[in-house]
C-alpha cells in the first residue's frame, strides 16, 4: 500500500518528500486507533440510502438517535448525512470552517460517536459530506492566508494579481456567483473559487494541503464513520489552458485518499460527487482503486423527461451509454430522483432543457443556474400527482444502482417557501435550492403513519413495499437488469437462479395491456416469482 501511495505521490510532487513521510506515519498511527471495521466490504452495492440534514430532520444527533427506528422501519441501511462539520452555514454547511468539529448546533463530537454506535447496532452505515475542493472563508487557514502574501497558510489557496488566469473554467453558480475570482483587499489580489465567493478553492499543488485533508478524513475514520461523500471531487487540480475539471492529477489525489483509507480501514467508502458526462463520471471509479461509488447524475433528468414526454426511450438510450462503460468490480452507482441540490440540466441537450423547464419549472423562482437546473421537491415537480411520484420511484428501482431517498420525499413533502425566503434574506444570495432544503414535516409524517387515507400514507406505504422487496432480495437486485420497451412501457427484468422479478412501468398517456396485465396511465406493476 505504501508503495502505491509513494508512486502516486512522486508523480504529483516529485521534489517534495516531506509530507509523504508524514502521511505514512499518520497511517501507522491511525491503524492503532481503529476499533470498528465494516463486516461487508461491498455494503455500498446493496440496500437503500437516505439523505438528510441532521438539524432539519431531527434537531441534533441526540434527536437523530431517537429517529433511527423510523428509518430502520422504512428499510434504510445507509444514512448520508449532509454537512455536519463546523460552518458559518452560508452554503448550508458545504462551507466548512473546521474539519475536526461537529457543528455545535448538532451536538458534540462525542454525541456524533454515540449516534454512529447506535446506527451500527441497527446495521445502518453512516457516510457524511466533506467538501474536499474548498473551505469556508472563515476557516483559520484562509483567515490567515488573506492577511499577507507571506502568511503561513498563503499557499493553501490559489491567488493571482488579476482575473485572467483559468479563463476556460465554467461558472458553476451562474446567477449567484458570476466570477471564479474575488478581490482580496488586504493583499490587493484575487483568490480563486468554483462555487460561492465565500468558498475559496484549496491549492492541491501544495502537498501539505493533501496531507492535511488526509489527516482530517482519517480522524473521522478512527471515530467509526463508514464513508465520505467527496463533494466537488472533479475540481481539485487546476491547470492553465484547461477547464480545470477531471484532470489526471485530480484522479491521482483521489487514489491517494483511497489507498490511505484502505490501509487504515478497508471498506471505508469514497463517493464521488461528480456531476459530469457518463464517460467522465465512470473515471472516478478508476480501476477499482479510486472511489467506490459515483452518483448517476446522467440518468436522473432522463427519468423526468421520460415521464413528461411519455417516452421510455430517454431512459433506455441513457442506460445503453452507461452499460457500455467499463465499470470495475465491487463498485456501484448511486441513483436518485431528488436530492438537496437542483434537478440538474447541465448535460442534457438544448431541446431537452427546454422541455424540462416547460414541464417542471412551474414557477420562475424554481429556476437555478439561469435555466440549467430546476429546484424543488419531487412532490412539487410532479404537480402533487401521487401516481406520477410512485411511477418515478418504480422506475428508480427498475434500473441498476443503489437508490437514494431524499428526506421527506417518502411522505410527499412539499417546497418550503418560508424557508427559501428566510435563507435567501439571511445570506443575501438568491439560491432556489432552499425550496427543497426545508425542515422535515412531522405533521405529514404522522399522517403517513396513522392516516391511511392520506396521500402521504399512500406514498409512504407504496415506497416501503418497494424497499422491502429490494431488501429481501439483495442478490436479485445485484444482477444486471434486462430492459425492454413496448407501447410506452419500460420493462425491467432481473433473474438469479429460479427467482425472477419483472417491473412494468407505464409511461404512456393511456391504458396499455401487456401479457394479461392492464396498466392505466402512470401505473406500475412488480411481479416476483418463479414462473414469469
Amino acid at each position: 500500500m505504501f508503495f502505491e501511495i509513494q508512486k502516486l505521490w512522486d508523480s504529483l510532487y516529485p521534489e517534495d518528500q516531506r509530507y509523504i513521510s508524514k502521511l505514512k506515519y499518520l497511517i501507522t498511527e491511525r491503524q492503532k486507533e481503529i476499533d470498528y471495521k465494516p463486516d461487508d466490504l461491498d455494503w455500498h452495492q446493496e440496500g437503500i440510502v437516505y439523505s438528510l440534514y441532521v438539524d432539519l430532520f431531527a434537531s441534533d444527533f441526540k434527536g437523530l438517535i431517537k429517529k433511527l427506528d423510523y428509518l430502520y422501519k422504512l428499510g434504510v441501511n445507509t444514512l448520508w448525512l449532509l454537512p455536519i462539520l463546523e460552518s458559518p452555514m452560508v452554503d448550508q454547511g458545504f462551507d466548512i470552517s473546521n474539519y475536526y468539529d461537529i457543528r455545535s448546533k448538532l451536538g458534540t463530537n462525542q454525541d456524533f460517536v454515540e449516534f454512529i454506535k447506535s446506527a451500527h447496532q441497527k446495521n445502518i452505515k453512516i457516510v457524511f459530506d466533506i467538501a474536499v475542493n474548498h473551505t469556508s472563508n472563515q476557516h483559520k487557514w484562509f483567515k490567515n492566508a488573506r492577511q499577507s502574501k507571506n502568511s503561513q497558510y498563503r499557499d493553501f489557496y490559489i491567488w493571482n494579481e488579476n482575473e485572467d488566469k483559468y479563463q476556460d473554467t465554467r461558472l458553476l453558480l451562474k446567477g449567484i456567483s458570476n466570477s471564479n475570482w474575488t478581490y482580496n483587499e488586504e493583499t490587493d489580489d484575487y483568490y480563486f473559487h468554483r462555487f460561492y465567493d465565500i468558498q475559496p478553492d484549496l491549492n492541491y499543488k501544495n502537498p501539505e494541503v493533501l496531507y492535511e485533508m488526509a489527516k482530517a478524513f482519517t480522524y473521522w475514520i478512527s471515530k467509526g464513520v463508514d464513508g465520505f461523500r467527496m463533494d466537488a471531487a472533479p475540481f481539485l487540480w487546476k491547470k492553465e489552458g484547461t477547464d480545470c475539471e477531471n484532470l489526471t492529477e485530480t484522479h491521482k489525489i483521489l487514489k491517494i485518499f483511497r489507498a490511505t483509507f484502505d490501509a487504515i480501514s478497508e471498506g471505508t467508502v469514497m463517493i464521488a460527487e461528480a456531476n459530469q458526462r457518463p464517460q467522465d463520471v465512470i473515471d472516478y471509479l478508476g480501476n477499482g482503486d479510486e472511489c467506490h461509488v459515483v452518483y448517476n447524475f446522467p440518468i436522473m433528468p432522463k427519468i423526468f423527461l421520460s415521464i413528461a414526454e411519455h417516452d421510455p426511450d430517454y431512459i433506455i438510450k441513457q442506460l445503453a451509454i452507461i452499460d457500455n462503460l467499463e465499470q470495475p468490480d465491487n463498485t456501484a452507482w448511486f441513483t436518485f430522483l431528488r436530492c438537496h441540490d437542483e434537478l440538474t440540466l447541465e448535460f442534457v441537450t438544448e431541446k431537452e432543457r427546454e422541455l424540462m423547464n416547460l414541464h417542471y419549472r412551474k414557477d420562475e423562482s424554481w429556476s437555478f443556474r439561469e435555466g440549467e437546473g430546476i429546484s424543488g421537491r419531487l412532490y412539487n415537480l410532479m404537480g402533487g400527482d401521487v401516481k406520477k411520484i410512485l411511477l418515478a420511484y418504480s422506475i428508480l428501482f427498475s434500473i441498476k444502482g443503489t437508490p437514494i431517498i431524499y428526506f421527506g420525499d417518502e411522505i410527499g413533502m412539499e417546497n418550503d417557501i418560508d424557508f427559501y425566503q428566510k435563507m435567501n434574506e439571511k445570506y443575501g444570495y438568491k439560491d432556489s435550492r432552499y425550496l427543497n432544503r426545508g425542515p422535515f414535516d412531522e405533521k405529514r409524517k404522522e399522517n403517513a403513519l396513522n392516516n391511511s387515507e392520506s396521500e402521504a400514507a399512500l406514498i409512504y406505504k407504496s415506497l416501503k413495499e418497494m424497499i422491502e422487496i429490494k431488501n429481501n432480495n439483495p442478490s436479485l437486485f445485484k444482477t444486471e437488469p434486462e430492459y425492454m420497451t413496448e407501447k410506452g412501457l419500460l420493462i425491467s427484468k432481473r433473474k438469479i437462479n429460479k427467482k425472477k422479478l419483472t417491473i412494468i412501468n407505464n409511461l404512456s398517456n393511456k391504458e396499455v395491456s401487456y401479457q394479461n396485465h392492464n396498466l392505466t396511465e402512470n401505473e406500475y406493476i412488480w411481479i416476483l416469482g418463479e414462473k414469469i
